[in-house]
């Protein structure tokens, strides 16, 4: 499934302008990866195997970008955690900045735009922990 002449950045961005967002989960430790890497930060392993997450996660950290409307309005960064183990700088997309809590759980979404794919994340209705 990897194509090595990718390297393994050039193969996860390829698959998510795909629009198929995956992590590498380690053979040797079981431990998920994220940002795509060589080998495992966490034994050193390279068994590593791409596998679709769950996509399910809470919300680490959260800010607000401000940004005049004329650049697109305010702007929410947010720090996620997948429930595999790895964290993720991207936006919740379905709340406005403000609203965006930390501990909300979210659900990891492709968005393809301009044949780029970027993980983007939305909230679960109700549910903070």
């Amino acid at each position: 499934m990897n194509d090595h002449s990718l390297g393994v950045q050039g193969f996860h961005q390829r698959e998510l302008d795909a629009g198929r967002f995956l992590l590498q989960r380690c053979g040797d430790c079981g431990r998920h990866v994220y940002y795509p890497r060589e080998s495992c930060p966490h034994c050193g392993g390279t068994a590593l195997e791409w596998k679709a997450p769950g996509g399910l996660g809470t919300v680490h950290a959260v800010t607000t970008v401000r940004r005049k409307p004329a650049d697109g309005g305010d702007l929410n960064v947010s720090l996620v955690d997948l429930d595999e183990g790895v964290r993720l700088m991207s936006r919740i997309e379905n709340l406005a900045p403000e609203a965006v809590r930390i501990g909300q759980r979210v659900r990891a979404r492709v968005q393809v735009k301009d044949g780029r794919g970027l993980v983007l994340f939305d909230a679960v209705e109700g549910a903070a922990r």
